[in-house]
């Protein structure tokens, strides 16, 4: 019997055609299949548009509609595809890594760097290998792309035209695709939370990179202009300058106000650890965690989605839910 797969279509690159006016997402999911029926001899599909959207207008609303839609067929499914824009992909993957506790199937994220009608498209090999994935029993959000798997809260999109357009930061990928097929790494079992309407998030984090020289009244922007959260790319392990620009002390008053700050390191790879270095300490504060080696998009939607309920999601900011951090965390 094959496996029961569903494949769910929001646009993106993949599923674009030329027009007066540029690429546009136009390939619906059963579009999708009309032009890879071998996709069809590999699984028992079902096929639903979602939206069709270029991923740059992916936010946090269409988010929740994905995640709606996966509950919809979860039961009916034995994995889930979902076609998607490369750009957002990875704060999409993260997001609904957060929104879906306690999967029990695969739901595996592809999308393509060049359209699916291309002559020189890299859409049938990704989608090949996405569906391989979704029929492999392994629960969780991932991204199949270019021969690897990626935990969606690991992914990172570092190329804006090579084919091989995803990296798994901090940690190997899931598995990997060579002429045997797919191969899966071994993982430890993440513990399980009781967790009320995954589905709340709230959309106001503001993401800051600092730089050197930053203005301190940025602080007082954000919070004027009604931000509840913060991700802070600091520098290195988690520095932040405070003279003559006292960036620290702003900060401080930002999280003594209530509002909840995440901070992360500039640095793709490694750690973020600000109890390290005297320009550091200063986050040693209340409502200020450390993001520890999460993406930077991990960092933002897990924010987003912990500020959803705060009260009850506080304490889970500093524990791996998903993958996104190391486990062992105090």
């Amino acid at each position: 019997m094959l496996p029961r797969v569903t494949l769910l279509a929001t646009g993106g690159t993949i599923a674009s055609l030329e027009t007066a006016d540029g690429l546009m997402p136009m390939t619906r999911a059963e579009g999708i299949l009309e032009f890879m029926p071998s996709l069809r001899e590999r699984a028992d599909i079902l096929a639903q548009d979602v939206f069709m959207l270029d991923s740059s207008n992916i936010q946090p609303e269409e988010w929740c509609q994905l995640a709606q839609a996966v509950r919809a067929v979860e039961e009916i499914s034995d994995g889930i595809v979902i076609t998607h824009g490369t750009d957002t992909m990875a704060y999409s993957a993260s997001a609904l890594s957060f929104m879906l506790p306690g999967l029990k199937i695969p739901v595996v994220f592809t999308g393509s760097q060049l359209p699916l009608h291309h002559p020189h498209s890299d859409a049938p090999g990704n989608l090949r290998e996405a569906f391989a994935m979704a029929a492999s029993g392994r629960p969780g959000v991932f991204i199949a792309f270019h021969h690897k798997v990626i935990h969606g809260t690991r992914a990172v999109k570092m190329r804006t035209l090579g084919f091989d357009a995803f990296d798994s930061i901090n940690a190997p990928p899931v598995g990997r695709f060579d002429a045997d097929g797919l191969h899966l790494r071994q993982e430890a079992s993440l513990p399980q939370y009781d967790i009320q309407n995954p589905l709340e998030i709230d959309a106001r984090v503001f993401l800051l990179k600092m730089m050197p020289g930053t203005d301190p009244e940025i602080f007082d922007h954000i919070k004027r202009a009604g931000y509840r959260g913060l991700v802070l790319e600091a520098f290195g392990l988690g520095g932040l300058h405070y003279i003559r620009r006292n960036l620290i002390e702003k900060l401080q008053g930002l999280s003594q106000s209530g509002l909840i700050t995440l901070v992360t390191t500039q640095c793709l790879y490694e750690k973020a650890d600000f109890t390290l270095y005297e320009v550091g300490r200063g986050f040693m504060e209340d409502n200020i965690y450390g993001a520890h080696d999460m993406t930077t998009e991990a960092a933002v939607t897990k924010l987003m989605w912990a500020l959803g309920d705060i009260g009850a999601r506080r304490r889970l900011l500093t524990r791996c839910l998903s993958h996104e951090m190391l486990t062992g965390l105090e």
